[in-house]
């Protein structure tokens, strides 16, 4: 015998996993009524929830610089290259 509290997860994943698209059907529904498109937002993509651990090329006795970065200034009055 299985108590129902053990078998509630059961039922509750598919609720949930429904609950966004049930949320964007709504929203389409009520955007059409008031004449608007809805545009479902983009959602970000999935993301590694393991990170790689960071590499150390340095060795421990030597301090590691950050290479040099060059800055060339821009013109104010040039624009794509021409000069008016």
């Amino acid at each position: 015998m299985v108590c129902l509290a053990c078998l509630l997860p059961l039922f509750l994943v598919p609720i949930v996993n429904v609950l966004p698209l049930l949320f964007y059907y709504i929203m389409g529904k009520v955007y059409g009524l008031l004449g608007w498109e809805y545009k479902k937002p983009e959602r970000a993509p999935v993301a590694c929830p393991y990170k790689p651990a960071a590499k150390k090329d340095s060795k421990a006795g030597e301090a590691a610089e950050p290479p040099p970065t060059e800055s060339v200034p821009k013109s104010v009055g040039v624009v794509d290259g021409k000069e008016d």
